[in-house]
């Protein structure tokens, strides 16, 4: 395998990293309306992903770095195109932190409810925003021949896009409440797991239909083999949903996500922007790559870093590992608060 395809392959495993770990906090933030029907419930869900949402969104950062830093000729074209969704997702991203670190800044019921529906609204609008730009990505943008693209500033929200905005979100929800099922105890539990059964199936259409069109359009008999794996992925973690098998079922849900993205970016590859007007105009691997020379130099020390990285986030979720169960909020009284 020469490098550029490594790096390719490490992009792809970048970006269903973050999916997968930001996808249940963006979950488990969307359903806080939904699941969270007290105050009490509320704080529990938030206290489920307090210590690792920020961690999560490193992927992003790095799945991004490494695109500018592997593939700058990807990056130049990517980005140009789709400036309303990744403004979007920054937006979202930017106002969602602000709003976990203020709400615990005072308390009264007014402030939580407002900084909480922020926090719902921040995590809605970057899932929508990061689906968008990977599904118009991968199923097709308007470029011409010198990566430019063709049209205003809505021409890369297509179908395409809309189709990945909405699996990135029924993913995310999905994925937030078997996280939920798993985590903590008590009525939010019971909420998230009929959630989960209700829903999943509904969930994962959008996710597989976006990884089944690529396959048509661009896949291999492997692919193929890969969406079948996403599909049976998908019935297996309802089937364990319906029998209150969390853990099977989260694990299951996560290989849904795993394996369409394998199909995904195996069929797409070695093209990493296809252009809708004209085949020629494709940007390929080999066209965005760096030199050889680079692309050893960060290899060598992505060789050194991850494994210190990897080895940290995972020392975080084994720290923070065991079910949390709902507790009194103790809120001070106004008096206090004003003082």
């Amino acid at each position: 395998m020469d490098l550029a395809t490594l790096w390719f392959a490490a992009v792809a495993v970048l970006w269903t990293g973050f999916l997968l770990l930001e996808g249940f906090d963006f979950g488990v933030a969307a359903l806080l309306p939904v699941l969270g029907r007290r105050p009490a419930d509320r704080h529990l869900m938030l206290r489920s992903i307090g210590p690792l949402w920020d961690g999560n969104e490193v992927w992003l950062i790095t799945a991004a770095g490494a695109v500018f830093a592997a593939f700058p000729g990807w990056y130049a074209t990517w980005l140009p195109a789709l400036y309303l969704p990744f403004v979007l997702v920054l937006f979202g991203l930017i106002i969602r932190a602000v709003a976990f670190e203020w709400r615990h800044s005072h308390h009264t019921e007014a402030w939580d409810a407002t900084w909480t529906r922020i926090i719902t609204a921040g995590s809605l609008i970057a899932a929508l925003g990061v689906g968008a730009a990977l599904g118009a990505t991968t199923l097709g943008l308007p470029i011409d021949a010198d990566g430019n693209r063709v049209g205003g500033a809505f021409a890369g929200l297509s179908w395409a896009a809309l189709l990945g905005a909405a699996a990135v979100l029924g993913f995310s929800l999905v994925h937030g409440a078997l996280f939920l099922a798993l985590k903590v105890d008590g009525d939010v539990r019971l909420r998230a797991r009929a959630f989960a059964l209700r829903w999943s199936p509904v969930a994962a259409l959008p996710l597989l239909g976006w990884a089944g069109w690529v396959h048509l359009r661009y896949g291999t008999p492997v692919t193929g083999v890969l969406w079948l794996i996403a599909a049976l992925a998908g019935v297996v973690a309802w089937a364990r949903i319906k029998v209150d098998a969390e853990g099977s079922a989260f694990a299951a849900w996560a290989v849904l996500l795993v394996a369409s993205a394998a199909t995904i970016f195996g069929a797409a590859y070695p093209v990493v922007v296809p252009s809708t007007i004209d085949a020629a105009f494709d940007v390929t691997v080999t066209d965005a790559s760096v030199s050889d020379y680079t692309l050893t130099v960060m290899t060598w020390a992505a060789a050194v870093g991850l494994p210190v990285v990897l080895g940290y986030q995972a020392w975080t979720y084994w720290v923070f590992r065991k079910r949390l169960t709902a507790e009194p909020v103790h809120e001070q009284p106004a008096e206090a608060a004003r003082a």
